[in-house]
């Protein structure tokens, strides 16, 4: 792998960890379009974990204030729980309730990942699977624009909704199925403002992403004996990418419509599974 396919890589992670297009889809497809050759098995996990990392710093960057206000909103509400004001603290104090809905929100995908991702793993190998699955993600974006506008703040958002949003997430770990696509569309569904369900989404990743590279964190010694500089490249273009797609899209979000990347969806997902069929991949 050269340091130029290495930046293209982190782009392209950078860009859809968050703009809800799948990364994971494009980190299985993009490869293939551009020759990637891996040095050995190790380096290909190695790399994937650090753009993984790049984009988990790039969401720390963008909402290390949310994340201050949640890490004392958490152990503050701890101490609630020894005060007799957990309750109370959950209804009046919004840092506190973000705190245990984004704890809800986080087991879905949490034990779908120790349960069942040998399953998933496999389907990393089904390009027609991809294209599949990319097609069911624009079909959610579609569905979600076509809801009518909700107006649910923080403090209104539920338990019941944050599962419902966590049961989302747990099917992205699919790829092809957007993490924050599936994410936003669900928090749409549940009637949350549309700002807000990006930024709950947004979130939300910093467990599934952090989660996701501690599983294979252990293999990135080996990686980095093989073309130290590409992957450090492509680490870097991904936080740096990640941090503007995360601020693109919150604008798209609260300014305009998501159907851009429905119809993305669609015309990759279309091709992927058309290219699959021609090459005898169905």
């Amino acid at each position: 792998m050269t340091i130029i396919q290495a930046i293209i890589l982190g782009i392209v992670q950078g860009l859809t960890e968050f703009l809800p297009v799948s990364s994971s889809a494009h980190l299985v497809l993009v490869p293939q379009l551009i020759n990637v050759n891996y040095a050995n098995p190790s380096q290909a996990v190695a790399f994937d974990t650090l753009l993984h990392l790049g984009t988990l710093l790039a969401v720390i960057a963008y909402f290390w204030k949310d994340i201050i206000h949640i890490i004392t909103g958490f152990v503050s509400s701890i101490l609630d729980i020894f005060r007799g004001k957990f309750r109370t603290g959950l209804r009046e104090d919004p840092s506190k309730r973000l705190v245990w809905l984004l704890v809800i929100g986080t087991i879905p995908a949490a034990l779908t990942g120790i349960l069942l991702n040998k399953q998933f793993e496999a389907l990393f190998n089904n390009y027609a699977a991809v294209g599949f699955f990319l097609l069911i993600t624009g079909v959610l974006l579609w569905a979600a624009e076509r809801v009518k506008t909700g107006h649910k703040e923080i403090k209104e958002v539920n338990f019941k909704n944050a599962l419902s949003i966590g049961i989302f997430q747990a099917f992205a770990i699919a790829p092809g199925i957007s993490r924050s696509g599936s994410t936003i569309a669900a928090g749409l569904f549940s009637g949350l403002e549309r700002e807000l369900a990006a930024r709950y989404s947004f979130l939300l990743a910093i467990p599934a992403i952090a989660g996701a590279a501690l599983v294979q964190v252990k293999d990135i010694g080996n990686g980095l004996e093989a073309n130290t500089a590409a992957l450090v490249a492509g680490f870097l273009a991904a936080l740096i990418v990640g941090f503007l797609a995360i601020k693109l899209l919150l604008k798209l979000i609260k300014e305009r419509t998501l159907m851009i990347f429905a119809y993305y969806c669609w015309i990759v997902g279309a091709a992927t599974l058309i290219i699959s069929y021609l090459y005898g991949l169905i």
